[in-house]
C-alpha cells in the first residue's frame, strides 16, 4: 500500500466518524487539541499525524487506533464526479420540471 493511499484512508475514516456524531471540525480538533486549520489538513491528507495524535481521534471516537487505518468503501475520484454530475443533472432536471408545473398552475 502506498502512503497516498493510507493517507486516503485515514482521512476518510476520520470524516467518518466525525459525521457519524455531528461533530464539526472545530469540536473535534477541540476535543484532541490540534488546531482547525490542522485537521482540515489531515482530512484532505496534506498533514500526517503523529502517534499521539491518532491515540485521542481513538479515544475521542471511542475506537481503537487500527479502525482509523481500516479501508472502507471511500469513493474514489471517479465515484465522487460521477456522484456530482448525477446530482446536477437531477437538479436542473428537478427545476425545469418546477418551472413548467409553476407555468402550468401559477400563472
Amino acid at each position: 500500500m502506498k502512503e497516498a493511499e493510507l493517507r486516503r484512508i485515514l482521512s476518510f475514516n476520520i470524516k467518518h466518524y466525525r459525521g457519524l456524531r455531528g461533530w464539526s471540525q472545530v469540536k473535534l480538533a477541540e476535543a484532541i487539541d490540534i488546531s482547525t486549520n490542522f485537521l482540515a489538513d489531515i482530512e484532505t491528507g496534506k498533514s500526517w499525524v503523529s502517534s499521539l495524535t491518532l491515540v485521542k481521534l481513538a479515544n475521542c471516537f471511542k475506537i481503537e487506533v487500527y479502525e482509523l487505518f481500516r479501508p472502507r468503501n471511500a469513493p474514489t475520484d471517479e465515484v465522487k464526479q460521477a456522484v456530482k454530475s448525477l446530482v446536477n443533472d437531477i437538479s436542473v432536471t428537478f427545476e425545469h420540471s418546477l418551472d413548467r408545473v409553476s407555468k402550468k398552475y401559477l400563472t
